[in-house]
C-alpha cells in the first residue's frame, strides 16, 4: 500500500509497505518519491528524502513479472510564466518487491480542476470543484485529479490514466485559458462557466519500455488521447475515473460524466465505461439508466449534499470502479437499502462475478451476491450472474 506523510518540515512524500503474510504484518516503511530533474521547486520544505518532496493521490499497481508501479501526482515541476498551472504525474517502480524504487519518471503533464469559490460563489474555499456551466452555483464537492495505472496483459505495456482540465477538447482554442493561481492556491481559468470552453477530460498515457518513458514526457495535455472521446463529451466534464483490463488486453475506463441531458448546466452527473482494444480510439457507453442529483461535499446554500449521514460519518466517499458506479446518494434505488446503507455492483472482468458492497457506519462489508437482483452495466450489455 502507498500514501502520503504530510510532515511539520512542509515536505509530503510517497511512502510504500508490504505484507507477505496477507496483511498481518508489513515491511517497514519506503519512499517512493524521491529526487529527480524533474523536481525543480521544493517549496522551501525539507528534502530530507529527495526534491520530490510535494505528491498526492499514489495508485500502486503490479505487472504480470512482479513490478511494482506507483504513479502519482507531484507538484514540484517548473512554470513557464505567471499563468502556468500546469502540474506533473509521476511514476517510480520496483523490482525487488517495494524494497526499493527508481528515480520518478514522467507520465505526463496535467492542469488540475478549478478553484471552486472563485467559480461557485465562495462555496467550498480552499477546495477545487467541478462547476457546472452558466449561473447555477450548484456543484461544490471537493474534487481533485489523479492517476489509475494498469500493465496490458496482451503485451506488457504500462497504461495511466488520468483528469485534466486542459486537453484536446478544452485549452486556449476555444476559450480555456489557464490563469495561474486563485489566492487560496488552488488553479484559475477563463472560461470555467462558459458553455463549450473549460471541461476536463480523461486522458491516456503509455509505457512500452516498462515505465522507462512515457509518451507523456514528449506530449503536453493537447495532445494526449482522451479516453472520454464521445461526441457529446466534447464540451462537458469527466473526472474520477479508475481503470482496468480484461485478460485479453481490452482496457476499460470508468468514471463520472456530465454529458447526458442538462448534466453540464445543472450540475447533476451520470456514470459512463470507454473500453478499447487498441488504446488509441474508445467506445463510451452509458451505465447510468438516468442522471443522478448535484451532489455537494457538505450542505451549500441550495440545501444539496454529497452524501447520506451514515456515509459522510464513515469516511467513504469512491471513484466509479470498472462497472460500478459507487453511488453515494441514498436517494438512488435500487442502490440504496431502506436501512440507509448503500448496495452497489461491480464486475470482475476475468470471472464476471457480482459482488454488493454495503456502505456502513463501521466500514465495508463485502458479500458475494446469491441472487441476480438487478442487472448492471458492463461494456454497454446488460450482464446477469
Amino acid at each position: 500500500m502507498t500514501w502520503t506523510i504530510f510532515a511539520a518540515d512542509g515536505s509530503a512524500y510517497i511512502y510504500e509497505a508490504h505484507s507477505s503474510d496477507y496483511g498481518e504484518t508489513f515491511s517497514t516503511p519506503v519512499v517512493v518519491s524521491t529526487t529527480s530533474s524533474l523536481c525543480v521547486n521544493t517549496f522551501g520544505a525539507g528534502t530530507p528524502n529527495g526534491t520530490c518532496n510535494a505528491n498526492q493521490f499514489s495508485d500502486p499497481f503490479t505487472g504480470p513479472d512482479g513490478a511494482l508501479y506507483v504513479a502519482y501526482a507531484n507538484f514540484n515541476n517548473a512554470l513557464s510564466g505567471p499563468n502556468d498551472n500546469h502540474n506533473q504525474f509521476l511514476l517510480s517502480k520496483s523490482t525487488d518487491g517495494g524494497n526499493t524504487f527508481s528515480a520518478p519518471v514522467l507520465v505526463g503533464n496535467y492542469n488540475d480542476l478549478p478553484d471552486c469559490a472563485t467559480y461557485q460563489g465562495g462555496q467550498d474555499a480552499g477546495r477545487a470543484c467541478v462547476p457546472e456551466k452558466g449561473s447555477s452555483q450548484s456543484s461544490v464537492f471537493r474534487a481533485t485529479n489523479y492517476p489509475s495505472g494498469a500493465i496490458d496483459p496482451a503485451n506488457g505495456s504500462v497504461v495511466v490514466t488520468f483528469g485534466s482540465y486542459i486537453n484536446q477538447d478544452s485549452n486556449p482554442s476555444n476559450g480555456c485559458v489557464p490563469a495561474g493561481f486563485a489566492a487560496d492556491g488552488n488553479n484559475a481559468y477563463t472560461g470555467v462557466k462558459t458553455v463549450g470552453a473549460c471541461n476536463n477530460k480523461i486522458l491516456e498515457s503509455i509505457s512500452t519500455n516498462g515505465g522507462t518513458s512515457f509518451n507523456g514526457t514528449v506530449t503536453d495535455p493537447t495532445t494526449l488521447t482522451v479516453v472520454s472521446s464521445a461526441k457529446g463529451q466534447a464540451t462537458t466534464d469527466q473526472w474520477w475515473q479508475w481503470e482496468a483490463f480484461t485478460r485479453d488486453g481490452k482496457l476499460a475506463v470508468s468514471y463520472y460524466d456530465r454529458q447526458y441531458g442538462t448534466d453540464e448546466t445543472t450540475g447533476s452527473m451520470d456514470v459512463s465505461l470507454s473500453g478499447s482494444s487498441t488504446l488509441q480510439t474508445f467506445g463510451v457507453h452509458r451505465v447510468t439508466s438516468s442522471s443522478m442529483p448535484v451532489p455537494t461535499q457538505f450542505p451549500d446554500a441550495q440545501g444539496n449534499s454529497l452524501t447520506s449521514r451514515e456515509i459522510v460519518s464513515a469516511g467513504m466517499i469512491f471513484p466509479p470502479l470498472l462497472c460500478c458506479p459507487f453511488v453515494w446518494s441514498a436517494r438512488r434505488p435500487p442502490f440504496a437499502s431502506p436501512n440507509g446503507t448503500i448496495t452497489c455492483f461491480f464486475c470482475s472482468l476475468d470471472r464476471v462475478q457480482w459482488w454488493w458492497y454495503h456502505a456502513l457506519r463501521i466500514g465495508m462489508e463485502k458479500r458475494k451476491s446469491s441472487e441476480a437482483r438487478y442487472k448492471p452495466c458492463c461494456f454497454g450489455k446488460e450482464e446477469s450472474r
